[in-house]
């Protein structure tokens, strides 16, 4: 299923989203879709704090940026990072906390028009949405297929 069109790429909002994704240097693992297995290590070297939380059936990793944006990642035990969330004055480094589904996050980027400080993106595989303005951004992304059963996606934020 193609991306719902919405904010063309030339949108200020959505162009600022690209532009800081892009130039914030603090980088957050793990991955979108990769093991979870990573999180710690990537947070020392950041020198950022990571608090994990234990689901019924999935964690939550939650990592404070030196940028004063929090980043958590869910994931299912032993399993893929699910879903990736933000919250804060910096947008998180994009292409990291997404990897392979950056270019999905691009081509949506460039397609959606849904709002002026509003980025929607949903497809079979990959959901994003993101809002907000400067020093104050919010946002998450998740891939449907694997969200575990139970889990209802409004619990993701």
């Amino acid at each position: 299923m193609a991306p719902r069109s919405g904010i063309g790429l030339k949108h200020p909002a959505v162009l600022s989203i690209v532009l800081l994704a892009s130039l914030v240097p603090y980088v957050a693992d793990a991955t979108l879709g990769e093991p979870a297995s990573t999180v710690a290590t990537d947070a020392q070297s950041l020198k950022a704090s990571v608090k994990s939380s234990p689901q019924t059936n999935y964690r939550i990793d939650e990592i404070a940026l030196p940028s004063g944006t929090t980043l958590r990642e869910f994931s299912t035990p032993g399993g893929p990072v699910f879903a990736v969330a933000w919250s804060g004055p910096a947008i998180p480094d994009l292409k990291q906390t997404l990897g392979g589904y950056f270019d999905s996050f691009v081509a949506g980027a460039k397609a959606s028009r849904t709002g002026h400080h509003h980025l929607q993106i949903s497809g079979d595989k990959f959901v994003m949405q993101s809002s907000g303005h400067m020093r104050a951004f919010t946002g998450r992304a998740y891939l449907p297929q694997a969200v575990p059963a139970g889990v209802s996606v409004d619990e993701l934020h």
